[in-house]
């Protein structure tokens, strides 16, 4: 029978088909049909390792947990209990050493040892981080060979290209983090090697600064970029010198010159991102046994040689109690909430003896330490359910508030955990508990039985991106410590048979006040989305919760496209100064592809008002655009009197501000060999200047009356009045050739050949509210795929790409 619900609950909302449509594509396995059927199948499999008497009772408390708001991430979610040798696991480092193969004088992996070893940590489903510091510098000896070194970013290709041909478990692929520290002589080479157009795509980027250099450049100095391998004698000629540490020193500069070099690159590139890594150290419960110089793909995770990040959010909205004041006074039970988090610590420490590991390394380190990561999605959401805005001084001491008590949950029950099934191996109260560790700032009570009987694991807390997730299991509540971005937006998604569905995404929040008879026409105040708020208040919610977070927290702070330079720079001193780990940026601009302007009529009052408009689609560009074009690669296949004939073609677009977009760069990639092949590429050269021209419709229309002697050419099919297809014939090879590229530029506007010359109107997604400007989407095609809490995010649609 169907239980009534208590005084304090609200009835539940009917599933959202985008919800329900990701948990069954993405989550629910051969013989399941419901949600319930999937945490039935994970808290089974989590309870399998416990003691026999022990095990029912456990399979009942997990499923209740997951029921209850405490779900595993999205690695769980979906292999846990399955026959796929996945891991469980979300993310790892791996190591790096320098040496080509085996293993280095320090006993890390070589290039192409590390290689192999991601490349299978990948592919059993695990994002992989890395520092690739240890590889010695452009121009560095090697002795071996009697050559020069290529240098880390050299070797960084070789990762990316790897990881773009691995498709991991679940079909998709392995996101990546690549670290290099600030004092690494290749570290300018480094920061600005996305600026080159498709370089490093499965690569996030974040630069490890420590406080020397803050201080160093705090001070007006110089900064020395050193390495222990030797430098080449032309470097040792230019003034490489050995330091009193043993390091060489390649060179030496203005600390200053570096940082805005950082700052420029995060600034109109969104990277890299910061790690603040002494502060990483300092606070490390576990600094007397590992260093930590990388983290997972998102950042939430600082993490030592084959380390893993074993995540579980737990759903904040299901905790608030009379939400926005229907039935009372809105409050968070915190007593249900530290329940939730003690089970959750124990289903997660089961995650480590359960969990396949990709290596043995991995699984070695992992039971080490046992490290875990508690965590928490939609405090957007129940702030905002809570009557408190996100970006005020109550909303703030709330989410600290939250982040503690998760804190002294989490620690409370890994003791109880201990006293059961013992402390994790290299438990040592007294290092661990050392003024400036993390756990040096719990309680005395609590330190007090982590001396007594000690602690099952290492750490317990992290606050990771939860997009998929919150989407599938919390009625699209927002994403991990964010808050919203949009109320609604709808979302286009391609199936597998070509067709494309679309989705009405409502935030949960936004949908629950309306089923509870609020007026969303005229949301109260508390309702705050993440464009309208300052880039400081993100920070200071960081700066609330950091505190209690013994990992990590991934967090985008994103700042508006006219926000000045220096503040810029001053946001990241400033989180270096409130004891932050790290800082990613996202601000929008023309180079991320930020060409829809966000105030069009301050632009539209700067012309004049006789001014005669110029199509966009038609004026003249005098050279290409910097940074990266969209573009599109096709594969032409046409039947001459020779046979069918195979062409490759790419187009690359420039978005307008209109929303459309503009084709104005044509060619043929390399490899391909034919007698043709020189004549198309020069004629792909000319319709790439009569593109920039303005006159590119005309060229092509020309380009179609071409003839020759050879015979038709057969390319394509059109529909005659009775609803038949036909082949189509086309005069020569150059017509056929004229029509594909016809076709490319129709079919990325969304129109018939026949109307190439008649300009489209613009798209509405672009101006849908909440709607962020940045690269094109390739699901819905709005220009408004950002860089968000490590992953590629859609603000239109709300399509999440590649991430860890």
């Amino acid at each position: 029978m169907k239980r009534d619900p208590a005084p304090h609950e609200v009835p539940a909302l009917p599933p959202q088909p985008i919800s329900l449509d990701v948990v069954r594509e993405k989550y629910l396995k051969e013989g399941e049909s419901t949600e319930t059927d999937l945490l039935r199948r994970v808290s089974r499999a989590l309870a399998s390792v416990e003691a026999e008497p022990l095990r029912a009772e456990w399979e009942r408390r997990f499923f209740e947990n997951m029921q209850a708001g405490a779900i595993g991430a999205g690695r769980i979610m979906s292999a846990a209990g399955t026959d796929l040798q996945a891991t469980l696991i979300n993310c790892f480092v791996q190591p790096v050493g320098d040496a080509i193969q085996g293993r280095d004088d320090e006993g890390f992996p070589g290039i192409y040892e590390a290689l192999r070893e991601a490349a299978e940590t990948m592919r059993r489903g695990g994002g992989v981080g890395y520092d690739f510091s240890r590889i010695r510098p452009r121009g560095a000896e090697v002795r071996g060979t009697g050559s020069l070194a290529s240098g880390p970013c050299s070797y960084i290709d070789v990762f990316d290209h790897s990881c773009s041909t691995v498709e991991s478990a679940g079909a998709r692929r392995g996101a990546q983090m690549g670290v290099m520290r600030i004092d690494h002589p290749d570290v300018m080479e480094f920061i600005t090697a996305k600026r080159t157009p498709g370089r490093w795509n499965n690569f996030n980027v974040s630069v490890a600064v420590t406080d020397e250099f803050i201080r160093t450049l705090q001070a007006g100095g110089d900064w020395p970029l050193v390495h222990r391998a030797r430098p080449g004698a032309t470097l040792v000629a230019q003034g490489a010198h050995v330091r009193g540490d043993g390091l060489w020193v390649y060179k030496s500069v203005p600390a200053q010159q570096l940082w805005d070099t950082i700052m420029r690159s995060a600034y109109d590139f969104a990277e890299p991102g910061i790690l603040f890594v002494d502060t990483i150290n300092r606070e490390n419960n576990l600094r007397y046994a590992e260093k930590i110089s990388a983290t997972n793909p998102c950042g939430e995770q600082p993490l030592p040689a084959y380390g893993c990040c074993d995540l579980g959010p737990i759903i904040l909205t299901k905790f608030v109690r009379h939400p926005f004041g229907f039935g009372g006074p809105p409050h968070f039970d915190f007593e249900a909430f530290s329940q939730a988090v003690a089970v959750q610590v124990r289903a997660l420490d089961n995650v480590l003896d359960l969990t396949f590991w990709p290596l043995e390394q991995q699984r070695l380190e992992a039971q080490a330490k046992r490290r875990i990561g508690v965590g928490f999605t939609g405090l957007g959401n129940a702030l905002a359910m809570l009557r408190q805005r996100y970006d005020a001084p109550e909303g703030r001491e709330t989410a600290a508030r939250i982040a503690r008590g998760m804190r002294d949950a989490a620690y409370a029950a890994s003791v109880e955990l201990a006293k059961e099934k013992g402390a994790f191996p290299l438990f040592d109260a007294e290092p661990y508990l050392e003024a400036g560790t993390f756990a040096s700032r719990l309680d005395e009570p609590l330190k007090k039985l982590i001396r007594k009987h000690g602690i099952r694991n290492s750490h317990l807390l992290s606050i990771a991106p939860t997009g998929t997730v919150s989407l599938a299991f919390a009625d699209n509540a927002s994403n991990g410590i964010e808050p919203p971005f949009s109320w609604t937006y709808h979302r286009k998604k391609r199936e597998s048979d070509g067709r494309t569905t679309e989705y009405t995404v409502e935030d949960h929040a936004w949908r629950l006040f309306r089923s509870l008879g609020g007026d969303t026409t005229h949301l109260p105040s508390y309702f705050v989305s993440a464009l309208e708020m300052p880039a400081a208040d993100h920070l200071a919610m960081m700066e609330a919760v950091q505190p209690f977070v013994d990992t990590a927290i991934s967090k985008t702070v994103n700042v508006p496209a006219d926000y000045p330079y220096e503040d810029f720079q001053g946001l990241y001193l400033e989180a270096w100064r409130a004891g932050l780990k790290g800082l990613a940026t996202y601000r929008p601009n023309d180079i991320l592809g930020s060409v829809l302007s966000t105030t069009p009529e301050a632009k539209a009052q700067q012309e004049s008002a006789t001014q005669p408009k110029i199509d966009p689609m038609r004026a003249v560009i005098s050279r290409r655009p910097n940074g990266q074009l969209s573009a599109v690669a096709e594969k032409v296949e046409y039947w001459t009197q020779q046979g069918r004939q195979t062409l490759y073609i790419v187009v690359s677009f420039l978005p307008l501000e209109d929303g459309r977009e503009r084709a104005i760069e044509f060619f043929m990639p390399v490899g391909q060999s034919g007698e043709s092949q020189q004549w198309i590429t020069a004629s792909f050269r000319l319709l790439s200047l009569a593109a920039r021209g303005g006159f590119l419709d005309r060229a092509l229309a020309d380009m179609r009356k071409v003839a020759w002697d050879r015979g038709p050419v057969r390319l394509g099919t059109y529909s005659k009045a009775d609803g038949t297809s036909v082949p189509m014939w086309h005069d020569s090879e150059v017509g056929a050739i004229a029509y594909a590229v016809q076709n490319i530029i129709s079919r990325r506007n969304g129109e018939p050949v026949a109307a190439l010359a008649t300009p489209p109107a613009p798209p509405s997604v672009s101006a849908a509210p909440g709607t962020m400007a940045g690269t094109k989407c390739p699901e819905c095609g709005a220009h408004a795929m950002i860089r968000k809490d490590g992953c590629d995010f859609c603000t239109s649609c709300g399509h999440v790409g590649a991430c860890g």
